[in-house]
């Protein structure tokens, strides 16, 4: 397993489609993917917010898979390091102190303004959007990257998605450069 660690924003954790391929990517030994109880609430809640369909109970399954799923997923201990630390919005804070103790190389965020990198960079942290983290992950080893996607695609049974489908759905995600780089993959996946 690589010692390369990616702490998940909720933002990315939120759309079902990202993070199920966030996921697949997570149990793929590529990298040691890590996120808090906190940033769990932060999604849970902002979904039952926009989705009354879903209930607590159906999300709460969920983030108890994804515990499951990913060795030492859980970043625990860093609420002392928040108050010393400055963002442009103070409720991102525990996420990077998450990162910061848990010594990871990058924070996986759509909010890619609220973690400036002149204030990440004397950390050795970047702020990664997904497409961009999932571009590297794809440079370092297209073969896991393949695996994972045709894991993710595996899994949707209900309903089942064409390869098409499954690209365009990460279209619709911001996956730009993901979609373009896997559609020359397309029979493997």
């Amino acid at each position: 397993m690589s010692n390369f660690v990616a702490v998940y924003d909720a933002c990315v954790l939120y759309p079902a489609p990202l993070r199920d391929l966030l996921m697949h990517l997570a149990v793929s030994d590529l990298f040691r993917a890590r996120w808090t109880s906190r940033i769990h609430d932060e999604w849970i809640r902002n979904l039952l917010v926009n989705r009354p369909d879903l209930t607590r109970a159906q999300l709460e399954r969920t983030r108890d898979l994804m515990d499951a799923s990913v060795p030492d997923c859980l970043v625990s201990g860093y609420e002392g390091l928040e108050a010393a630390l400055t963002l442009p919005d103070a409720d991102d804070r525990h996420v990077l102190a998450a990162a910061i103790l848990c010594q990871a190389g990058a924070i996986v965020t759509f909010n890619l303004k609220d973690f400036p990198a002149e204030l990440l960079a004397p950390l050795g942290i970047i702020a990664q959007h997904p497409d961009e983290f999932v571009e590297h992950a794809f440079g370092i080893n297209p073969a896991a990257v393949i695996a994972a996607v045709r894991d993710h695609r595996a899994s949707l049974v209900r309903p089942p998605k064409s390869v098409e489908e499954l690209l365009d759905c990460y279209l619709k995600q911001e996956l730009v450069t993901t979609a373009r780089l896997l559609r020359h993959y397309a029979d493997y996946l």
